[in-house]
């Protein structure tokens, strides 16, 4: 763990960012929206319907306008120093990380190859990674380029380590030099390796290592569990690769799945069994590593010791960033947003590129432990009780040891991977989770079909904060969602899923945040038991009526052309109308500011105290 002498300079700096002009805007811009109001209640009865329907909308407006202010009052990041950690930490710790993929068609193999070869490849000793994919196919000659490109990216130090972007450019070396002839030797192995998968994806041999595929059905099989590779050197040098494991849950027609958080809980059990390293990477199978030094970066935060207590941040959230186009609105959406829960109790988990606290997600709250980290004995029955592991974690005799091992910070470093099969096939059985708190209050919450927002809100209301990283360079790059023909789905293909694909992602989020809206994790219950803190509270219920925004919108838009066909006013006269012309042309004039502002700063890596937040 971290040295926590105060005479060694800390591991990260929290950012706090001063925006006194942009805070009087948002107060003026409100006022006018109060204004506005305030003309329609006076004028409502020498008007008609349609002001009452003018005032409902613009009343919506104005409270999402508040929400956003309160959001945006206190903006922050945190800046890690990665460099300073070997010096404050005597022995890393191990980090396991997630690969999700479900559909090969529309997720094709060599992406997520690609994705977990960035993985293997990060700037931190392979002995303490493991990877656990969810797809098998073509990775097991991925396993073999590994051995080629992980230290390859060791001895040169390659920043971008998705072999696909990093071909993209040829070398700028003597012929022959040494690094000439390993790049194109690297290069040659990863062409073939990009042939091979291609012909996997027509065409394979079912040898003896495919038997366990063979009459399966994608929602009809039992557990596959597979160690693709295991570390057994153990020492961490530059020619080592991570250990490598495919896993595949048991999929029954008549068994509910539970979908992505379904399957990230079947991960934290399996590699609970066989490393149960006490921190968890998860990203998406499109969303490979951009910056070598992104684990160390996020253990700078996970391993800060505070002078006075624990450290209570229980996830560390990197945004999202693309490499293909149309993603411009999202910057400025995670700018402004992601920024603004960081200032107040942290930001929000987004579902990919992020680094998790094992014991958190085993249901950890910050008044279940004492000062040195340790669960409280008050506490330790209610955790390391036999029977309460049992009722909590399910029956697998190892999942309770591995459990209580994680909640008393102990990893399985040691283990032999493949000891652990048998159990790791029996915590991803379909009726393992019955009965038990998998999905309720242990690991990725169930009851939303966005169980990223609803697990983040679970754990800050546990008390936990958690921290926003936003590098310079991009610590993660993916493929943007796709909005029409032009958006990339693979790294070698311009064609992409059709238009309705997007808009049924859109449908899922908005419909997943009102689940949790009013289910019983929701910001607007809880407030005396819940440890949400107010505004990170307003913030939380600006994210969950993403979904209701579209309704106000949509009759506010089509109110003009109703005035025009019945005569009817919708805005004020005379002195009055500059209230509303005032409030169009500054919103559109900050709009405009921003966006444009921070899409220079994206495009050309300029860091964001450039712009004062």
């Amino acid at each position: 763990m971290a040295d926590s002498s105060s005479s060694l300079p800390s591991l990260f700096e929290k950012i706090s960012y001063k925006r006194y002009f942009l805070r009087a805007v948002d107060f003026t811009m409100l006022g006018l929206l109060f204004s506005l109001l305030l003309y329609r209640i006076l004028h409502m009865s020498q008007n008609d319907n349609v002001w009452v329907v003018a005032f409902l909308c613009e009343s919506f407006f104005t409270f999402i306008w508040l929400l956003i202010t309160c959001i945006k009052w206190t903006p922050a990041e945190h800046k890690p120093y990665p460099d300073r950690l070997d010096e404050r930490v005597h022995e890393l710790p191990s980090v396991d990380m997630f690969v999700t993929t479900a559909d090969p068609v529309r997720e094709p193999p060599i992406l997520v190859v690609n994705t977990v070869l960035s993985l293997l490849a990060v700037n931190y000793p392979a002995n303490k990674l493991a990877c656990s994919p969810l797809t098998y196919f073509s990775l097991k000659e991925a396993s073999n380029f590994a051995k080629i490109w992980v230290p390859f990216c060791t001895k040169y130090n390659v920043r971008v380590r998705a072999s696909f972007r990093y071909f993209l450019k040829s070398v700028d070396a003597k012929e022959d030099s040494e690094f000439s002839r390993d790049w194109k030797m690297t290069k040659r192995e990863y062409e073939k390796l990009s042939g091979k998968v291609e012909d996997a994806t027509r065409d394979w041999d079912a040898d003896d290592d495919f038997e366990a595929f063979s009459n399966t059905k994608p929602n009809d099989h039992s557990t596959i569990v597979k160690v693709v590779w295991e570390n057994k050197g153990g020492v961490g040098d530059e020619k080592e690769v991570p250990h490598f494991v495919y896993v595949s849950r048991e999929k029954r027609p008549n068994y509910l799945h539970h979908y992505k958080a379904g399957a990230m809980n079947f991960l934290v059990r399996v590699s609970g069994l066989m490393t149960n390293a006490p921190y968890m990477l998860n990203v998406d199978c499109d969303m490979f590593v951009n910056e070598a030094d992104v684990v160390r970066q996020a253990m700078c935060i996970l391993l800060q010791k505070s002078k006075n207590s624990i450290n209570h941040c229980a996830f560390v959230q990197y945004p999202q960033d693309f490499y293909d186009s149309n993603c411009e609105e999202l910057v400025v959406l995670q700018s402004h947003l992601s920024r603004g829960f960081a200032g107040i109790q942290g930001s929000i988990y987004s579902g990919s590129g992020c680094f998790h606290t094992r014991r958190v997600m085993y249901g950890l709250s910050v008044d279940d432990l004492e000062e040195d980290g340790s669960p409280s004995s008050v506490n330790a029955r209610k955790f390391l009780d036999e029977e309460s592991l049992a009722r909590k974690f399910g029956s697998s005799k190892e999942i309770k040891k591995s459990v209580a091992n994680a909640l008393q910070r102990k990893s399985n470093s040691h283990n032999i991977l493949t000891n652990f099969l048998d159990e790791a096939r029996e915590v991803g059985q379909c009726q393992y989770e019955s009965q038990t708190s998998w999905g309720k209050t242990i690991g990725w919450l169930y009851d939303s079909t966005a169980e990223d927002v609803n697990t983040s809100i679970d754990i800050h209301s546990r008390g936990w904060t958690s921290s926003y990283i936003y590098p310079v360079q991009p610590a993660f790059l993916g493929c943007m969602p796709p909005g029409g023909p032009e958006a990339s789905a693979t790294p070698s293909s311009s064609v992409g899923p059709p238009l309705p694909e997007a808009m049924v992602q859109q449908r899922r989020w908005g419909t997943g945040m009102l689940e949790v809206l009013f289910n019983k994790h929701s910001p607007l219950i809880g407030i005396f038991s819940q440890k949400l803190r107010f505004r990170q509270r307003l913030a939380y219920i600006h994210i969950f009526t993403w979904g209701l925004r579209s309704i106000p919108e949509l009759a506010y838009c089509l109110l003009p052309a109703f005035c025009l066909l019945h005569n009817s006013a919708l805005f004020p006269k005379g002195l009055c109308s500059g209230i509303s012309v005032t409030l169009v042309g500054m919103h559109c004039l900050y709009t405009l500011w921003e966006f444009v502002s921070l899409c220079f700063r994206y495009i050309h890596g300029i860091p964001p105290s450039h712009f004062g937040g």
